[in-house]
């Protein structure tokens, strides 16, 4: 607890953890379409996969399932 009394999370709340998964399952794709050729198309879906995790996670916390 802090000194105003609220609690912070530091990022453990569901949307921080989905959002994090999702982002990094996308980093590890572009990291791997890249190093194959580069596979541009699957390059430019992982960026997606990496947008849309972050849209996700806050989503997620707008829910009230984020700190």
């Amino acid at each position: 607890m802090s000194a105003s009394g609220k609690h912070y999370h530091h990022g453990r709340t569901p949307a921080a953890w989905t959002g994090v998964s999702i982002s990094g399952a996308g980093f590890l794709l572009g990291t791997v379409a890249f190093l194959m050729g580069p596979a541009w198309t699957l390059v430019w879906v992982s960026i997606a996969i990496v947008l849309l995790g972050a849209a996700v996670g806050g989503v997620m916390s707008k829910m009230g399932l984020g700190a």
